[in-house]
């Protein structure tokens, strides 16, 4: 979307990437996609039976070197080869036809496609996954630099859609950066099974080959082989908690949106967003449309109908190997995480060019009388009982509302007979001020909500980029082995 007239700007580029031109790029390549992460198991599984002197050294340098040379082309001599039992059995087919059935024949020695699939799922999910946890951790970093940028710009909180009590933009955004922190811990948590390694489980029940599946869980960025066969090829467990992870992330990014939508209406009008994060209309040109959190509350709850989906078809089978568990379930997760991910970015870039119009907030929790409550607690510190404070300060709320006087002016009418103090530092600037207690929207308090969110944020990226360098570096590891096998073979 270009200027408009009433707009100058088009869609930030990131925006715009996700809504209108990912669909234009070519698909990714099904062949690639499947048989890359699956010829990376061969490749540690081959150098395992190696090592374990299941498979002769020149047997397995010579199905090495066609397994390389096949990922080296993007697998092309595959791409219009038939596969009427599926791509990994025509995969090894073409190697049994290249090399012979001495060599390619070996390439399934102790293993199944049961433990094998289970092994490429979670290697598939790393990218997605990784991708997902980043755009999160952008999000928070986000929104807690925009809590401390906005610490003090007064606006009410809301209760039932009606101004409750005086808050600042900033202790907003602190609150939402605390759950988001909690939603990735939980997303954290649920990916520790993709360090599980599945590889040796056989089709059930293992297998009577001596291989070691600890040196596959070293070659591939594992943490530790499942001690389990049943459950290494039964369970997909891994997919429902990261679908129950996305999903409740999803419900936090959809009620902020929600807030956000309110908040940006010509009738409340308390924040702005720039050009580039809103459209027009192809028909009416004075609007504004923020239409950037309609694709959030859309896209954020995909998880919740994949979890649902997935979860139906994993319980339509027994604990075993199954398609109805590892093929049709999961199937869900890719969109969803995708979605997902595109409404954390989505909502970073809201949080990141909102901007609150100061003097409406402040004037909308004026006349909302947010400083009530805080009357209340004075009259309580005064001696009153709680209940007949809230019954006195109701009434004067009643008047203020009847006769159209402000608040505070009634007040000081109604409660003479108290000392002057009770009424002064009223504004509902003032009183959010002095709201430190549980976690309230005090300037200190606002800032140590955000300094914590920063600091959890920091050590949940700390345990992401250790994940990533494990990979990265059983990456190298196997190439290293492999390029040695094939080499040692060749002198």
């Amino acid at each position: 979307m270009t200027a408009t007239g009433r707009l100058t700007t088009s869609v930030a580029p990131a925006a715009a990437e996700i809504l209108f031109e990912r669909h234009l790029r070519a698909p990714e390549d099904p062949v690639a996609a499947e048989l890359r992460p699956t010829s990376q198991v061969d490749r540690a599984h081959v150098v395992m039976l190696t090592e374990q002197g299941i498979v002769g050294r020149e047997t397995a340098a010579r199905l090495l070197a066609g397994i390389e040379e096949l990922r080296a082309t993007g697998f092309a001599p595959l791409r219009r080869r038939p596969a009427p039992r599926g791509r990994y059995l025509a995969y090894e087919g073409y190697l049994v036809e290249q090399l012979g059935a001495g060599t390619g024949g070996v390439l399934h020695s102790g293993r199944s496609r049961n433990d094998l699939n289970a092994t490429v799922l979670r290697l598939q999910l790393r990218g997605p996954y990784d991708r997902l946890l980043t755009e999160c951790d952008a999000l928070g970093s986000a929104l807690t630099a925009q809590a401390r940028r906005w610490h003090t710009t007064v606006m009410p909180a809301y209760t039932h859609h009606q101004p409750a009590v005086p808050i600042t933009y900033g202790h907003y955004l602190a609150g939402v950066a605390a759950a988001l922190v909690r939603d990735l811990d939980q997303l954290e948590h649920a990916g520790r099974e993709l360090d599980e390694n599945p590889l040796g489980a056989g089709a059930v029940g293992g297998t009577s080959l001596p291989i070691d599946p600890y040196r596959t869980t070293e070659f591939l960025g594992f943490t530790a082989p499942l001690p389990n066969s049943l459950h290494a090829v039964a369970s997909r467990d891994l997919v429902l908690r990261l679908l129950a992870g996305c999903t409740v992330l999803g419900v936090l990014l959809t009620r902020v949106a929600h807030d956000l939508q309110s908040w940006t209406s010509a009738e409340n009008g308390l924040l702005h967003l720039p050009d580039d994060l809103v459209g027009s209309s192809s028909m009416m040109p004075q609007k504004r449309n923020p239409f950037l959190l309609e694709n959030i509350q859309g896209k954020a709850v995909a998880a919740l109908g994949a979890l649902t989906a997935a979860t139906a078809a994993m319980s339509t089978a027994r604990f075993t190997n199954a398609i109805a568990v590892g093929t049709e379930a999961t199937g869900h997760i890719w969109p969803a995480l995708e979605a997902t991910t595109d409404a954390v970015v989505l909502l970073r870039l809201i949080v990141e060019g909102a901007e609150p119009r100061a003097e409406r907030m402040l004037r909308r929790a004026t006349d909302g009388q947010t400083s009530a409550t805080a009357l209340a607690e004075r009259l309580v510190v005064a001696g009153v009982p709680f209940r007949t404070a809230h019954h006195d300060v109701g009434d004067i709320s009643r008047e203020a509302a009847e006769t159209g006087r402000p608040f505070e002016e009634v007040a000081a009418e109604r409660l003479t007979g108290h000392p002057a103090r009770l009424l002064a530092g009223l504004d509902p600037a003032s009183v959010a001020a002095s709201a430190t207690a549980g976690g309230g929207p005090g300037p200190a308090a606002v800032l140590a909500a955000a300094d914590d969110a920063t600091a959890r944020l920091a050590a949940l990226r700390t345990v992401a980029g250790a994940r990533r360098d494990r990979w990265s570096a059983a990456d190298k590891t196997l190439t290293t082995a492999v390029t040695t096998l094939i080499s040692g073979s060749a002198a």
